[in-house]
């Protein structure tokens, strides 16, 4: 059964989830560290991401699908690759080449689109591709900073880290949507937020074993900052349920592009904060990237 544009909402509530869940964890790492306020996402996030799945078998009266090993496979590369690849964003967050290195991040869309065609027969129309393109484009403008030179594009790592952080980003992507599609039994809210519940459970086991050998200082200053911490759980959690549900009803190049909506709307109201206002250059990032997401929805609906 077809189920048109219901993903369109649904990503559009993960994208601005996830950009509260993001300011709740930058406050986190000021206060705990980068490992402390990353683990929040994924071990915070497990209970609430189980009671939405609770109260979705008792709403339905339904059973927990079964999980074949196939689709645990999936789950366990989609969760290891999202914790590397959010290591990496870490990184590239503590340089002076942020905003370059970002803008490869951003380049995540292409990235999506290239490993769903290769590992899962994911197709995306002509002009799906020319919408995943111009958003890339609009991206990449709006993120360099004030002084950022062309030349600086070239400059290898920042390619290196930041390309290599939204290949897995996308990465990920692909595996949470294929493991979505080998659950064998329920619709799509059943198998969406199943896949969820076991890859956060995954991540926060992995997180867990690091941990207990490596050193638990970030795990035990998110218990002192608990109620931020909470919060930052929260939003994670139904960030990411945004997030499977969608990927479960369309292409994951579909999902990531439409979310980068959510740059030019955080942008303008930052600013508009800040009181800084917006340089041309970002301004011509931002209609590019609007105008791709409005292909992409022409592209979907054609």
């Amino acid at each position: 059964m077809s189920h048109g544009l219901l993903w369109v909402p649904f990503t559009l509530a993960a994208a601005f989830a996830q950009v509260l869940r993001n300011a709740a964890q930058s406050r986190l790492t000021g206060r705990i560290g980068t490992v402390g306020g990353t683990q929040v996402r994924f071990v915070y996030g497990l209970p609430f991401a189980a009671i939405l799945l609770a109260i979705y078998l008792a709403v339905t009266s339904q059973q927990l699908p079964a999980i074949p090993a196939e689709t645990l496979a999936w789950a366990v590369v989609g969760s290891v690759t999202q914790i590397v690849a959010t290591a990496l964003m870490l990184v590239v967050m503590t340089k002076r080449d942020f905003g370059v290195a970002y803008a490869y991040i951003k380049t995540e869309p292409v990235t999506v689109a290239l490993l769903g065609l290769v590992l899962i027969g994911d197709r995306l129309s002509w002009l799906g591709w020319v919408a995943v393109v111009i958003v890339t484009i609009g991206v990449v403008l709006a993120s360099l900073r004030v002084g950022d030179k062309a030349a600086k594009l070239t400059e290898w790592k920042p390619l290196v880290v930041g390309v290599a952080s939204g290949a897995l980003f996308g990465l990920s992507a692909i595996c949470f949507r294929a493991s979505i599609d080998l659950v064998p039994q329920g619709g799509f809210m059943l198998r969406s937020l199943t896949m969820l519940v076991v890859s956060l459970a995954i991540q926060s086991a992995t997180l867990a074993i690091w941990f207990v050998t490596k050193d638990a200082s970030g795990f035990f200053g998110s218990l002192r900052e608990w109620r931020l911490s909470v919060v930052a759980g929260a939003l994670g959690a139904i960030a990411s349920a945004g997030w499977f549900i969608s990927f479960s009803l369309t292409l994951a190049a579909n999902v990531r592009t439409l979310a980068l909506i959510e740059m030019p709307v955080v942008a303008v109201l930052s600013r508009y904060v800040s009181g800084r206002w917006l340089t041309a250059r970002e301004w011509v990032g931002f209609v590019l990237i609007t105008v791709g997401v409005a292909l992409l929805m022409l592209a979907h609906a054609a």
